[in-house]
């Protein structure tokens, strides 16, 4: 008899697991694919958390999963000494996120650690930020970001308020691998861990301060009073947990035009209105461009279920068309606004200040940087090691966090949160089109100042799915194949450097050089080429597929559209000899 039917009839005879998740196995006996789907592995605890579908089983979000992560957890906050320091929890609008909430919080109680757990749904940098203001230990966050409907899952932060990274990481899963089995969390009652002061909730206090923080990084508040009634802006939080704050904020700084997408305001677990809720997509912007062009708004912003991605359409005032902004775009405006105005607002930027981003984000981050004679520090892909370079600035007293970014919709503006704020990101972007605006320009026209002062940058990204255990040998053979033979020409353009993040290695194709990474192992590859292009493979973190991200500089608009789809079919091309 396989693994998967001694682990199903298991939990169909144990007596711990409730009538319901019994009810519902009982509903597939029938169905051996279903069986074997949830039950021939664990949902793995891995460095970003848990995801996985909603349901009973090993292999699916379910209480005794997270009852067993949140143990886990516990076990490794006793061996380092914080139980006395709590934990924060959030939850996002997603099916089962309260629940989880609490069954993570009752776990923790039943360790004698308390919980701090938010009154109803809240963004994910509110979570990063509660940690750091009531002095935890960790935080804990219940969503499954823009995954569709049936997903949920459970991110653990640490004490700095980022997503946990080494040593930490390793430490909790090794933890959770330890926990012996479903039935082995202790827990305890809600009304005995309130008794004991182990469970508080938290909200309108935390809000305050939170929102107190957002405001206090406005750099123009004239311009915001001189435009705020004639700028427009559309708002959708794609049903999740934007709706609240990003109003919030904006209504307190004085925008007086500010239109919520009636159809997507609501929290709404099932995302009605999508396919799947993420800003990145098309049909995500269906409902608010239709709506911006009747009202002629300005900019339409979308916010991802947890808010910490921001998906952004600019207004062309000359053709009257919406242009979207990636996340390279619109992190590169931020970036060129904020380092930009804070260094005429201050007359300078420190001498040991830096913009941040990630090793698949845009060049133009560092012509930015550049020019505006800021340091330029890369990361691996993954916000939580921006906010680890912001914890070494603290510990060391060395370094000024400017701004940070990612190519996936994130960034960060200030650092009340050690995550990516789409909150916060909704309001400078207000900002930005309220300080142009004054000026006469559009987001739009400032985007293409930018590319006229530093060049035509353009990025995108190519991606294969390859399903099931045969797809993930495939994406090794990729690896390995690119690894072991690097090609010397990508496209029209030559490699003049092959970056090994595994090996640690950069090696310069000319002279045979070889030097450090000065990055942990990763298993990532880079090509520099000529003329400013680089293209970088990866295979994805939740996800079975390997991603190709690539970037090229052209001299115009329509000459980076042509340079980029040209780079991006002979990298598919690339991509299909290695099928």
């Amino acid at each position: 008899m396989e693994d998967y039917r001694k682990a199903y009839e298991a939990w169909l005879a144990d007596p711990y697991f409730d009538e319901e998740t019994r009810a519902e196995l009982k509903a597939i006996a029938e169905d051996e694919n279903e069986i074997k789907e949830r039950f021939y592995t664990e949902l793995e605890f891995g460095t970003a958390g848990l995801r996985g579908i909603i349901g009973a089983g090993t292999n699916r979000m379910n209480k005794y999963v997270v009852q067993k992560a949140t143990q886990g957890l516990a076990n490794y906050i006793i061996q380092t000494g914080g139980q006395k320091k709590g934990v924060a929890i959030a939850y996002d609008s997603r099916h089962m996120s309260p629940e989880f909430a609490d069954f993570a919080a009752l776990t923790l109680a039943g360790n004698g650690i308390k919980a701090y757990v938010f009154e109803s749904l809240r963004p994910t940098p509110e979570l990063s930020f509660a940690v750091r203001e009531l002095g935890c230990t960790a935080g804990i966050n219940i969503t499954a970001s823009h995954n569709p409907p049936e997903y949920n899952g459970y991110k653990v932060y640490w004490e700095d308020g980022a997503q946990i990274t080494p040593p930490h990481d390793t430490g909790i899963m090794a933890e959770v691998k330890k926990v012996p089995g479903y039935t082995a969390a202790k827990t305890m009652s809600k009304e005995d861990a309130i008794a004991a002061g182990l469970y508080e909730v938290i909200g309108e206090k935390i809000d305050d301060a939170f929102i107190a923080q957002l405001k206090s990084r406005v750099l123009h508040p004239e311009a915001i009073r001189e435009e705020s009634k004639n700028l427009k802006i559309v708002y959708t939080p794609l049903h999740g947990t934007g709706n609240l704050p990003v109003r919030r904020v904006l209504a307190e700084l004085g925008f007086e035009h500010v239109y919520v997408v009636p159809e997507q305001e609501k929290p709404d677990g099932d995302f009605p209105t999508v396919s799947y809720p993420n800003p990145e997509a098309e049909e995500a912007f269906a409902l608010g461009l239709k709506l911006a062009k009747e009202i002629d708004a300005d900019l339409v912003l979308a916010t991802d279920p947890d808010a910490d991605r921001l998906g952004v359409r600019v207004k062309d005032s000359k053709t009257g068309e919406y242009h979207t902004l990636t996340g390279n775009m619109s992190g590169c405006l931020l970036a060129d606004y904020e380092i930009g105005q804070k260094k005429a607002l201050e007359g300078g930027l420190p001498e040991d200040g830096y913009l941040i981003k990630t090793i698949v984000t845009t060049n133009m981050a560092d012509a930015i940087a550049r020019y505006y004679g800021a340091g330029l520090i890369e990361v691996l892909t993954g916000f939580k090691y921006i906010g680890q370079q912001i914890l070494g600035f603290e510990n060391s007293g060395k370094g000024t966090y400017l701004f940070g970014f990612e190519e996936s919709y994130g960034c960060l503006i200030g650092t009340h949160a050690r995550d990516k704020d789409a909150i916060v990101a909704s309001m400078a972007l207000a900002e930005a089109a309220a300080f142009y605006k004054a000026q006469g320009k559009t987001l739009w026209d400032a985007m293409v100042e930018m590319y006229e002062r530093y060049g035509y940058y353009k990025d995108d990204i190519k991606s294969v799915s390859l399903k099931g255990i045969e797809g993930l040998q495939k994406i090794q053979e990729i690896m390995n194949t690119l690894r072991k033979n690097p090609p010397m020409q990508i496209g029209d353009y030559k490699v003049t450097s092959f970056r090994d993040y595994k090996a640690d290695t950069i090696t310069d194709v000319a002279t045979g050089a070889v030097k450090p990474t000065g990055l942990p192992a990763s298993n990532v590859l880079y090509y520099d080429l000529t003329d400013d292009a680089w293209l970088c493979v990866r295979p994805s973190g939740t996800e079975p597929k390997v991603k190709f991200y690539y970037g090229i500089k052209g001299t115009s608009l329509e000459d980076a559209d042509q340079k980029s789809a040209a780079l991006g079919e002979q990298v598919l091309a690339m991509i299909n000899a290695m099928l």
